[in-house]
C-alpha cells in the first residue's frame, strides 16, 4: 500500500487543507463564485464525478475563502485520520474502532488560542460577515452551519457534547438550530428548561477535522468527543474554556459563534435539502427549532468557512456518516463481545444511515441472528436503522456484487426475512409520514447459509496453488503493478477453516 505524502501532524483546517493539497487532492478555484446556489451547484457536479476537494478562493462579495468536498472519497477520509491512503471504508473502520475501544484521551488547555485572534462583539456582531452558503432554490435561506457542531454541556455532570445540528442563518445574530428530539444537545437543553435558566451553547466551524467527524457521532451519554477525537489523533485535542459561556471550545477552530439558547424560544426554521435527498423542516409542517442568540463571534485571522454540500448521495455528510457508524457499530459489536465479526458497513450510497451490512464467521446455530439482534440492541444501530444484511465470512460487508450474490443465492424469503413493528426512528426518514416518523419497522435479512445444515450446496473455488502461480507471474502477463490475487486468494479459494473451529 502506499503510504501518503510525508505532512505536518493535522491539528486543524488549514493542516488538513495543507495535507490535501501535498497529496494532489485539493483544487484552488480562483474564479469568482456566488454563494447562492453556485458554489453548491459546482460542488455537487464535482462530487459526482468524485472530484478533489476544493476551496473557493473568491467567493463573491466576501475575502474570506469556503473550503467544500472535503470528505467525499475514502481517501480524503483516511488522509485526515492520518491513515494510509489506499485503505477501503472498511478497513478505516476497523481502525477507527481498534483506536476507539483503547483508552481515551483527555482535551489539554492552552493559553491564548488562535480562534481568539479576532473577538466581535455588541452591535458589531453580524453573522452575514461569513460567506454562508445559500444552497438550493427551495432552501429557506442561508446557512452558517452544514460541516459545523454545536457545543452543549451538561449542568449536572459537565459532560460536553459535540453534536451536528444544522444552523440556519435567521438573523444577523441569530442562528436557528435543528437540535432533533433525543439527541444528546436536546438532552443537556432539557435539564435546562427544568432548571428556568438559559443554555450556553456555540456553533463551532473550521477545526481539526476529527472534532467534525466525531461530532456526528453516534456515542454514549456522559461520553465527550474531545477524548474520543483524542483517541483517533494517539495525541489531545487542544482547548479552552469560553470566559463568556463556561464552554471547552477547540483552540484551533476557524469560527466560533457563542451565545445562549432561551429553551421556551422557537422559531420557524427551514426548509432544507438533507442528506436524505428531501426536504425537511417545511415551514407549517415541522416542529420549530431553538435558536442560538449570539453574544459573542470569535475567528483566527484570515479565517476559512467549511461548508459541505447535502442532497442527494454521495457527498460529505453520506460519507462521514458511512465511516462513523460503521466504526461505532463495530466497536458495539467488540465491546458486545460478538464473536466472529470479520466487517461491517453502512453504505455510503444509502445515505450512511438507513442499511447495514455484517459479515460474519458463524460458529453456532442462530449466529447470524444473533449479530443481526446485537446490532439493532447496540448504542449505534438503535437509532434510524431500517434493514440488517448479514452475510457469511467469505464476503466484505462492502462488497456490494457479493453481497447482492449472497441474497440471491443464500437467501429464503421465510426463512431469512425478520420484520419487527416498533424501532427508534429519525425526523428526518421521507420513507415515513412526516407526522409520524417516532417510529419504524426493521427487517432483518439473514443472507447466511445456515450454520446447522449438514448438506451445505456445493460451493464454486478456485485452486489455491494455481492461483499462487497466477500471482507470480501477473506481470509477465502483461499486467502492470502489484498482483491483486493475495488479498482475493482467501475469498476464491475453498475455506481452510473447518466447521466448529471459527473465530475472527
Amino acid at each position: 500500500m502506499n503510504a501518503p505524502t510525508k505532512v505536518k501532524p493535522i491539528n486543524d483546517l488549514r493542516s488538513y487543507i495543507a495535507a490535501l493539497e501535498a497529496n494532489g487532492v485539493l483544487k484552488r478555484v480562483k474564479a469568482e463564485v456566488d454563494w447562492k446556489y453556485e458554489l453548491c451547484h459546482v460542488s455537487k457536479v464535482n462530487e459526482e464525478q468524485k472530484g478533489p476537494a476544493l476551496l473557493y478562493e473568491n467567493v463573491k462579495g466576501y475575502d474570506i475563502p469556503v473550503f467544500t468536498s472535503a470528505f467525499t472519497t475514502p481517501q480524503r477520509i483516511a488522509i485526515c485520520l492520518e491513515q494510509d491512503p489506499s485503505l477501503s471504508m472498511c478497513q478505516l473502520s476497523r481502525k477507527w474502532m481498534e483506536l476507539t475501544t483503547k483508552k481515551m484521551v483527555k482535551p489539554v488547555f492552552v493559553d491564548k488560542p488562535p480562534v481568539m485572534e479576532n473577538v466581535i462583539t455588541g452591535d458589531d456582531i453580524d453573522i452575514n460577515m461569513f460567506p454562508s452558503p445559500w444552497f438550493y432554490p427551495d432552501d429557506g435561506g442561508r446557512f452558517f452551519g452544514t460541516s459545523a457542531f454545536m457545543v452543549t454541556q451538561d449542568p449536572d455532570t459537565g459532560w460536553t457534547n459535540l453534536g451536528t445540528y444544522r444552523a440556519q442563518v435567521l438573523g444577523k445574530d441569530i442562528l436557528g438550530s435543528q437540535i432533533i428530539k433525543g439527541k444528546h444537545g436536546d438532552m443537556h437543553m432539557k435539564k435546562y428548561k427544568e432548571r428556568g435558566e438559559l443554555m450556553p451553547a456555540a456553533y463551532v466551524v473550521g477545526c481539526d477535522p476529527v472534532l467534525f467527524l466525531t461530532s456526528s457521532t453516534l456515542v454514549s451519554a456522559q461520553t465527550d468527543e474531545y477524548d474520543v477525537a483524542g483517541s483517533l489523533r494517539g495525541r489531545p485535542v487542544e482547548v479552552f474554556k469560553s470566559d463568556l459561556t463556561g464552554l471547552t471550545y477547540p483552540a484551533n477552530a476557524e469560527i466560533i459563534a457563542e451565545g445562549f439558547v432561551d429553551p421556551n424560544e422557537l422559531m420557524e426554521e427551514g426548509p432544507f435539502g438533507e442528506y436524505t435527498g428531501y426536504y425537511s423542516g417545511n415551514k407549517g409542517k415541522d416542529y420549530p427549532k431553538p435558536v442560538l442568540r449570539i453574544k459573542r463571534i470569535l475567528h483566527r485571522n484570515k479565517p476559512i468557512m467549511w461548508s459541505t454540500t447535502v442532497g442527494k448521495p454521495i457527498n460529505d455528510i453520506h460519507m462521514i456518516q458511512s465511516l462513523n457508524r460503521t466504526a461505532t457499530l463495530w466497536h458495539d459489536l467488540e465491546t458486545m463481545k460478538v464473536p466472529g465479526i470479520q466487517s461491517v458497513y453502512f453504505p455510503a450510497a444509502a445515505t450512511g444511515r438507513f442499511w447495514v451490512i455484517v459479515s460474519v464467521r458463524q460458529m453456532y446455530p442462530g449466529h447470524s441472528n444473533h449479530v443481526a439482534d446485537a446490532v439493532l440492541g447496540s448504542t449505534t444501530g438503535h437509532y434510524g436503522v431500517k434493514g440488517v444484511i448479514v452475510v457469511d465470512h467469505d464476503i466484505a460487508a462492502d462488497d456490494m456484487d457479493r453481497v447482492w450474490w449472497a441474497m440471491a443465492t443464500r437467501f429464503d424469503p421465510k426463512r431469512s426475512a425478520q420484520i419487527t413493528q416498533r424501532g427508534r426512528s429519525t425526523p428526518l426518514d421521507p420513507g415515513l409520514p412526516i407526522e409520524a416518523r417516532d417510529v419504524t419497522s426493521r427487517i432483518v435479512l439473514d443472507c447466511c447459509t445456515p450454520y446447522e445444515w449438514e448438506n451445505k450446496p456445493n460451493e464454486i473455488f478456485m485452486d489455491r496453488s494455481v492461483l499462487k502461480k497466477v500471482s507470480d507471474r501477473w506481470n509477465e502477463y502483461g499486467f502492470t503493478g502489484a498482483s491483486p490475487v493475495a488479498e482475493m486468494i482467501d475469498r476464491l479459494t475453498r475455506p481452510e477453516v473447518i466447521k466448529g473451529k471459527g473465530g475472527k
